[in-house]
């Protein structure tokens, strides 16, 4: 399996999740009467980023991730959105940009050094880099979004977390 294998199918898929998400969130202020922006906001600890944070997080792990590891720039996004909308098109151009890798840029990837901007002396292979930073810190900022939007009573279950399974017949 190659790092693309292991990275691009399974960002686009959460995040294409994730999206989905915060359109139930949408749903759900409505149907309750109260404004959306409120979930922005909500956060699970005082000391925690809050909803809109983690979501620019998972799109920046994918986003910075894949483009490290291809020598791709990615798309820039200064961290404005204040609206579940502007986080979903935030999701979706990441998925854009996503969509226009292909395996061959990962070729070499897995020797490839990366280099953090907040640790510029040291480096990561890129193999070590994708299965011990960018996957860990992807489904972290996932999960707590997710936790976020279930901890203010949206109706979201295990399978709206995973979406869509490739099911075989056996």
């Amino acid at each position: 399996m190659t790092l693309y294998d292991l990275s691009v199918p399974q960002f686009t898929k959460m995040l294409g999740n994730l999206e989905r998400w915060l359109e139930a969130a949408g749903e759900f202020a409505q149907k309750k009467k109260f404004e959306p922006s409120v979930l922005l906001q909500a956060r699970l600890a005082p000391d925690q980023f809050p909803l809109v944070r983690q979501v620019q997080s998972v799109c920046d792990a994918a986003k910075f991730g894949s483009a490290r590891l291809t020598g791709k720039d990615p798309p820039k996004h200064p961290d404005v959105e204040q609206s579940l909308e502007e986080l979903r098109q935030r999701a979706r151009a990441c998925v854009t940009f996503l969509e226009s890798l292909r395996p061959a840029d990962f070729e070499g990837a897995e020797a490839r050094k990366v280099v953090l901007p907040f640790m510029p002396d040291k480096f990561l292979y890129g193999k070590d880099y994708l299965v011990e930073f960018v996957l860990p810190n992807f489904y972290f900022h996932a999960t707590t979004a997710y936790a976020i939007l279930r901890h203010n009573g949206l109706d979201l279950g295990k399978m709206d977390f995973l979406g869509s399974l490739k099911l075989n017949e056996g």
